[in-house]
């Protein structure tokens, strides 16, 4: 009984079985130094990938080596074929001279009329191999040659594409920058039209306080009944719509900057002497002799005796006077489009009646001739006839 319990308290054998892991789980490779461990783990994907290409690279060098024995034996096949054919060229030359002298010792034999035959036959046979090989030959260097030339144009083509990109852009930089440079000018006239415009908007706030208005447009070669845009000669081989547009539109800017320029050049814009003061005003005053109300048809520009007078407009001298009434010494300057001006009380006069003039010119000097009570210049502006308020007139800068 007690070996039977003995037995009974023994524990029952149980094996234990490691589980199988799968060839490609995960691993670790540990390297130690210098008291540190450095631990590097492989996924199973990357050992797959690995033993991709190592397999990869196994069957391209067994590829390789393949390749290169195989190409070896060629080549020494390819050798021992070109050494027997030169053996057998030596064999056939010697064969050859063998059979010359055979025939001279022939043809020697033979009388002379067989002999030239026989000669000349195998003349015209050796000349016909001749020619046959020098043919070919020819005919393999020209095939030569023109593979050649191909690939020499091939290459200046390419080259000339290559060029032509570039040229392309180049091309397309340069009209950018011509459209920026017109944008530049087209704004630049712009702007010099619309002040030249400004200034005659100005002097007709003048004129229309008389019932007046002065219009640039109406009084100009641009009355002629003809339209389009410009487009000038030089510009009928560009091919560029943009370009020609704004060139069009450049032309047709300047042309108008031109034109009221030239009309600006006939109205009295500006300042008739450089320093003054208004000592009186346009319209309706107090005269300076009797204090009663008159009406004055210009301006007094109080100024130093001897000072400067300029006209501001280009015109021609219609009448001078030198008197010690009413306005004294007096010039009178047509300046065409309906405008004329005025310059009383001078001290000299400088020009005479007849005399054209332009803008800026010297007429005379400030003095205080006629009815005058100090040095000053009255000046008046008169347009149709019918004077107006010179200030607006004189506010404008050009």
């Amino acid at each position: 009984m007690k070996y039977r319990n003995k037995i009974k308290l023994k524990r029952k054998y149980s094996p234990h079985y490691t589980e199988k892991k799968p060839f490609f789980s995960e691993k670790e490779i540990i390297f130690r130094g210098s008291g540190k461990a450095m631990v590097f783990k492989f996924s199973s994907k990357t050992q797959f990938l690995i033993l991709m290409f190592v397999l990869l690279l196994s069957f391209w060098s067994f590829y390789s080596y393949h390749m290169y024995n195989k190409s070896g034996k060629i080549i020494l096949g390819k050798d021992i074929e070109l050494l027997q054919t030169r053996d057998a060229y030596e064999d056939l030359m010697s064969d050859f001279v063998a059979i010359q002298k055979n025939i001279d010792e022939v043809l020697t034999s033979m009388d002379k009329t067989k002999a030239q035959k026989v000669e000349n036959k195998l003349k015209q046979i050796t000349h016909d191999k001749n020619i046959t090989d020098n043919k070919k030959i020819n005919d393999r260097a020209d095939i030569n040659e023109l593979v050649l030339q191909r690939d020499l144009a091939a290459a200046e083509r390419d080259a000339l594409k290559d060029q032509l990109k570039e040229l392309e852009v180049a091309v397309y930089n340069i009209k950018k920058a011509e459209i920026e440079v017109f944008n530049k000018v087209e704004t630049i006239v712009a702007k010099e039209v619309n002040k030249l415009k400004s200034a005659f908007s100005k002097a007709n706030g003048s004129l229309q306080r008389k019932g007046l208005y002065f219009n640039p447009l109406a009084n100009s070669k641009k009355r002629d009944s003809k339209g389009g845009n410009y487009i000038p000669d030089s510009m009928s081989d560009l091919r560029d719509k943009a370009i020609i547009n704004k060139i069009s539109s450049i032309y047709k800017a300047v042309d108008d900057l031109e034109y009221y320029r030239e009309v600006s050049k006939t109205v009295p814009f500006g300042k008739p002497i450089w320093s003054y003061w208004v000592s009186s005003k346009f319209g309706v005053r107090d005269d300076p002799f009797n204090s009663k109300k008159a009406g004055h048809k210009g301006v007094d520009l109080a100024s130093r005796t001897g000072n400067k007078i300029k006209v501001q407009a280009k015109g021609r001298v219609t009448r001078t006077l030198i008197s010690n009434k009413g306005y004294g010494n007096l010039v009178e300057i047509d300046h065409g489009n309906g405008f004329s001006t005025k310059y009383a009380h001078m001290h000299v006069i400088y020009v005479k009646k007849g005399d054209y003039l332009e803008a800026g010119d010297d007429i005379g000097e400030v003095g205080n001739t006629g009815r005058s009570t100090g040095p000053h210049l009255h000046y008046e502006i008169l347009y149709r006839g019918h004077p107006v308020d010179p200030m607006p007139f004189m506010q404008i800068k050009l």
